[in-house]
């Protein structure tokens, strides 16, 4: 989204101040336990975090998966105990800061705090998709619209993706994203490579038909075609 709407030096210099106290988490370190009291917001900056729930029947409901460059905790904002919970997927990088940052963000440059707006709203929309989906779509529409989205997010700011990605995830993860198990996840998996739509190669998920994929997985890119006109001119 930054891309689209280019920043001043100023308001450059801001978002860099979100980022001064970077701190390293190892793969399953958790960052965030449900109902803790808030006391931090993150930017990420390495690696893959998730945020989920424990559901009553134990199951594991994972309710985003964030990349570099992510805000993380926007839900965490109007509430002082945590709605969710959020684990390190791989090695992080997460840089911290408190409520207090992002209330100075916002009267000092309220058009970077209206970015941070945008982004949680196109979080919120694109988790209303994907529970639309949970009930209304096929396994294979659940998994191909779950790729898609990830291929989308990581060429925001990932230019040298063209048509492959690295999934770093695994089979159960996926599965606990879109509400279906690893061999169910696996077997759509497997049947999409036969058809042609994707292919695997050393970790990475090569999309051969993307068309196909959007349609097959009733998709929409929600990273374009976003409305900016309506920001303040720096």
């Amino acid at each position: 989204m930054a891309k689209q709407v280019p920043l001043s030096d100023a308001e450059k210099k801001a978002l860099i101040r979100l980022e001064e106290n970077p701190r390293k988490i190892k793969r399953g370190g958790m960052i965030q336990r449900v109902n803790d009291t808030v006391t931090e917001l993150f930017v990420l900056r390495e690696g893959r975090v998730m945020s989920f729930v424990i559901l009553p029947d134990g199951s594991r409901q994972i309710l985003r998966v964030y990349f570099p460059g992510d805000f993380i905790g926007s839900a965490s904002t109007i509430y002082s105990k945590a709605p969710e919970s959020l684990v390190a997927l791989s090695d992080v990088v997460v840089c911290p800061f408190d409520k207090q940052a992002l209330r100075r963000l916002l009267e000092e440059s309220p058009r970077v705090a209206a970015l941070l707006f945008l982004l949680s709203n196109a979080e919120r929309v694109a988790m209303t998709d994907r529970l639309a989906a949970l009930g209304r779509t096929s396994a294979k529409a659940r998994v191909a619209a779950f790729l898609l989205d990830m291929f989308d997010r990581l060429r925001v700011t990932d230019d040298s993706i063209v048509d492959s990605f690295d999934l770093k995830l695994t089979q159960e993860e996926i599965g606990d994203s879109i509400g279906l198990t690893s061999v169910h996840v696996n077997r759509m998996i497997r049947q999409m490579e036969q058809e042609g739509l994707i292919s695997r190669s050393n970790g990475r998920i090569i999309l051969n038909d993307v068309a196909r994929l959007e349609e097959v997985g009733h998709y929409t890119n929600r990273m374009k075609d976003m409305d900016l006109d309506w920001l303040p001119v720096s």
